[in-house]
């Protein structure tokens, strides 16, 4: 059977209406950029052919360009040839915007003389979110249409517009239900009037001085990023630079971040994320089952937090405790969380008062019975969640999902107290669950594919970015994190201060370092797992014993004496501290910042070798999309795996194997699966592309 071209064109009542078909999302492949180019060459050409129509099939217009053709040999035409050859055309040409118009789908309606939009459609330039610039005449085009302030904000931001948002930018010309009709009327109507001027030909694009205050503010809030630089300085361009040096200019910084290792570690953080949603081993044809109503048992930080991740998405949801005394206080919680959000004008109020209307409170388990899918989201307390699945296996449905939130325990062991093991899963959430993308999904050896299917597809419709991992301590992130925190604390033990220590990661890209984090958690809560495990910390043990929780007592690892959230160090935990050392015998030493970053990172990534070895998670490139969304691991290098990759895994096996003689810790040994890899010049890439061939 003969493969549909990407790009046809058909004549319709004088108009020349080229299609791209190209699923799942038409990116623009070399295939579809020929095809573009010979239909505008031939509708140019063809008498019969008054104006021109680009339209899509499917529900998207244009998702991009082909992002795995980056740092490949390019393959004729170019993008930047095949809009030239549509905007060149004497005939007018109409871009009709079916759905998203996204990086080079958007570039590609910039090219045409006039847009229309559904109503539904999104448009974005989202370059900056892979490490580069719009790289097809977005940086050139979007000012001289819109102006340059209003096309910056927009590049630099990289989240996309909606329909009704781009005709006020002027980025489109129409907004209409019948996109397609809607274009080819007006694409007559400019055929009747003569083409208008092409956007590559308009000078005004605002104000220079708006644009350069408008600049350094963005300059400065992204002064690590290098793709906002390039996309001030390609802009300015369009101010004093007839359009062809400015494209020369915006194609210089496009090759330059493309070489990048930023621009590289982030178009593998964006195939990691979408190669997540592939779950391993299921049975073709398994569908998701319905799910129009949720229960979430316990109100508290958490359970609110995961009641409004279903509200914010429109599921209803009841919010169960055991009490109405706790129960209000947990609606009253989660009221407060809504009420920041219209004051920080990130939520209207009438959307407030929509989503506080999907959140229903209840006393009982009872409550539960309803929901086609529950989340017991109480204290990590084994006993306690045993005897909730026990009960929820008479009340709950038949054919509800039962998962638990739990971040460290045997979900198997869970699944044991029901009749009905193949309905429970771990549904993983992160804090603040209504904010944190990350959702770790726990197949059981029990759990039925279609449950498994269930929480995958559930997490996407509430914004996660769903992740599924089998069962062990601690799941994927939790685990490697333990290691990372044991590490922590014999660095403290061996010489280095709380402050050097977190120093070492905010140098490398996270926000916060692990002491830092304690604090705003609360010391206490690592302690209760410790004390329910049998795991000693000395250091933070000592400092819970001494009152110092955290930010919640103004005293942790720092000092909050100060405003509350600020932290000094502190002489009284220096103090602590060497204590612990000579209680140890151990004799103190400078340690320096890179020994340090490397005995906080290699353990982690040893981990999760480990991690892959046992088959718990699927691919390497699951591990860093955890890390990258749960645990503020810096985008640009990747996640925990890649960046192991762009050391080299040799150098970690040698080092881990030093960190062990010299600690006598055999758990720091190099697993056998980084050990082969090392060995036979492998990378954790390499091994993910072997397994999805």
């Amino acid at each position: 059977m003969a493969q549909q071209e990407p790009v046809t064109s058909t004549v319709e009542d004088g108009v020349a209406v080229i299609r791209i078909a190209n699923p799942p999302v038409n990116a623009l492949s070399a295939a579809v950029r020929g095809g573009l180019l010979r239909a505008a060459q031939a509708a140019g050409a063809d008498p019969a052919v008054r104006a021109v129509v680009v339209a899509a099939e499917g529900r998207t217009f244009i998702a991009g360009a082909d992002i795995s053709e980056l740092g490949k040999p390019p393959v004729p035409p170019s993008l930047p040839e095949a809009i030239a050859a549509l905007e060149s055309l004497l005939k007018p040409v109409v871009a009709a915007i079916n759905g998203a118009a996204l990086g080079g789908g958007l570039e590609v309606a910039l090219g045409c003389h006039a847009r229309v939009a559904a109503p539904a459609a999104k448009l974005g330039l989202p370059e900056v979110k892979l490490g580069i610039l719009p790289g097809a005449g977005g940086t050139q085009r979007l000012p001289r249409l819109i102006g340059a302030v209003p096309a910056l904000k927009l590049m630099v931001a990289g989240d996309p517009v909606g329909a009704t948002e781009a005709k006020s930018l002027r980025i489109v010309d129409e907004v209409a239900d019948d996109v397609l009709s809607a274009a080819k009327a007006l694409a007559l109507r400019l055929a009747d009037k003569g083409r208008p001027t092409p956007t590559s030909a308009r000078q005004d694009t605002g104000e220079r001085d708006a644009f350069e205050a408008a600049a350094a503010a963005m300059l400065k809030k992204g002064a690590d990023n290098p793709s906002i630089a390039a996309c001030v300085d390609a802009v300015r361009a369009t101010f004093d630079k007839p359009f062809d040096e400015g494209m020369s200019v915006e194609r210089a910084h496009f090759l330059r971040l493309r070489d990048d290792p930023r621009s590289k570690a982030l178009r593998h953080v964006f195939f990691a994320e979408r190669a997540a949603a592939r779950i391993p081993g299921l049975p073709k044809g398994t569908r998701p089952r319905p799910v129009a109503k949720a229960a979430v048992i316990g109100g508290g930080t958490m359970g609110g937090g995961i009641a409004m991740s279903f509200a914010n998405a429109g599921i209803p949801v009841t919010l169960i405790e055991t009490s109405e005394e706790n129960l209000q206080r947990g609606l009253e919680r989660v009221a407060g969380n809504y009420a920041t959000s219209v004051k920080r004008g990130s939520l209207t109020e009438e959307a407030r008062d929509k989503r506080m209307g999907l959140i229903e409170g209840k006393v009982g388990l009872e409550a539960a019975a309803g929901a086609d899918v529950v989340v017991e989201a109480v204290f990590e307390e084994m006993g306690l969640k045993k005897e909730i699945f026990g009960k929820l296996q008479e009340i709950a449905k038949p054919g509800a999902v039962l998962a638990t939130n739990t971040s460290y325990l045997d979900v198997d062991e869970i699944a044991a107290s029901t009749a009905r093991p193949g309905d429970v899963l771990g549904m993983h959430f992160f804090s603040p669950a209504n904010v944190m993308k990350l959702l770790e999904v726990v197949r059981g050896k029990e759990t039925s594919p279609d449950a498994l299917a269930t929480a995958v597809e559930l997490g996407r419709k509430l914004a996660k970015v769903p992740v599924v991992s089998g069962v062990c301590y601690g799941f994927i992130g939790n685990r490697m994190l333990a290691r990372r925190t044991a590490q922590a604390e014999r660095l403290l033990i061996e010489g280095a201060m709380p402050e050097e220590v977190d120093a070492a990661l905010n140098a490398f890209g996270f926000r916060m370092g692990p002491f830092a984090m304690s604090d705003l958690a609360g010391l206490d809560i690592g302690w209760r797992i410790r004390q329910a495990t049998g795991k000693k910390a000395p250091v933070a043990d000592a400092l819970v014993e001494a009152g110092r929780l955290g930010q919640k007592t103004k005293r942790g690892y720092y000092d909050y004496s100060g405003d509350g959230r600020t932290g000094t160090p502190d002489p009284e935990v220096r103090a602590v501290i060497e204590r612990v050392s000579a209680e140890q015998g151990v004799t103190r030493r400078a340690i320096p910042q890179d020994e340090i970053l490397e005995r906080l990172l290699f353990p982690m990534i040893n981990e999760g070798a480990r991690i892959l070895e046992e088959g718990i998670a699927a691919r390497a490139g699951d591990i860093d999309t955890v890390w990258l969304n749960g645990y503020g691991w810096p985008a640009g290098t990747g996640g925990p795996m890649f960046h192991a990759d762009s050391i080299g895994l040799p150098r970690i096996v040698a080092r881990l194997r030093d960190f062990a003689a010299a600690s006598g810790d055999e758990s720091l040994q190099p697993a056998a699966l980084l050990v082969r890899l090392a060995e036979e010049g492998g990378s954790f890439a390499a091994l993910d592309e072997k397994a999805a061939a």
